[in-house]
């Protein structure tokens, strides 16, 4: 394994950043296109069916479906350009304290695909690489990564259950209990993504802060 070499990790930073703002506003576009299609579940159980409610039928699941591509594709850019981020402050926390790491570096990228571990094993990583890159005259709690990790998983699993029941959903009543329930999926995803913007931007900061004060390090982090 090649030596840590620290290295600024601010332009990829604010790349996760923006992508994170997309995938606020494509879990925002789904939750909007969600109401639609709940309006028109509402319309069959009352017996609507004329051609205006047609059209708006058609409207809104043509506008549904685009938002879940939507999502998908905002997702998995995001996580491109966030994985790309996370090793980079893995590395640099490596060479802040080498010692302070209970997960080799090649876990900040395998540790989100393994199936079971990909539960822990990335907040792990993520509160080693925060506690190596604080500054000892100034140790943020775990509170912030805590918080993230939490929601993320709570909505992983939240959008799962909604995308079976919305599969496997019977009618029109069942259909709406679905649309619901990815509602607030969605709205759970959405703050998750707010908070691992809020993750990003202070672990960058702290990073940059840590190069700064700390003697004898050759950083480009200006």
């Amino acid at each position: 394994m090649p030596a840590a070499r620290l290295r600024s990790p601010e332009g990829l930073a604010r790349a996760t950043v923006a992508l994170l703002g997309l995938v606020v506003a494509a879990d925002l576009f789904a939750m909007w296109t969600g109401v639609l299609e709940i309006r028109v579940a509402g319309d069959i159980l009352n017996g609507i069916n004329d051609d205006a409610a047609l059209r708006r039928g058609e409207r809104s699941h043509l506008l549904h479906e685009t938002s879940r591509v939507a999502q998908a594709l905002t997702l998995l850019a995001t996580a491109a350009v966030f994985l790309c981020w996370f090793h980079r402050v893995r590395v640099n926390a490596e060479v802040f304290d080498p010692s302070r790491h209970s997960k080799s570096r090649g876990w900040a990228v395998g540790g989100w695909f393994c199936p079971v571990v990909n539960l822990w094993f990335p907040r792990r990583v993520t509160l080693d690489v925060w506690d190596a890159s604080a500054r000892w005259a100034d140790r943020p709690g775990h509170g912030l990564v805590n918080s993230w990790w939490t929601l993320w998983i709570v909505a992983l699993l939240a959008d799962r259950a909604a995308e079976w029941r919305y599969d496997t959903a019977r009618g029109a009543l069942g259909w709406r209990d679905a649309l619901h329930r990815l509602l607030v999926a969605d709205a759970l995803d959405a703050a998750a993504a707010v908070l691992a913007v809020l993750v990003v931007l202070k672990l960058t900061r702290m990073q940059r802060d840590r190069a700064l004060a700390g003697p004898g390090f050759v950083t480009t982090l200006g």
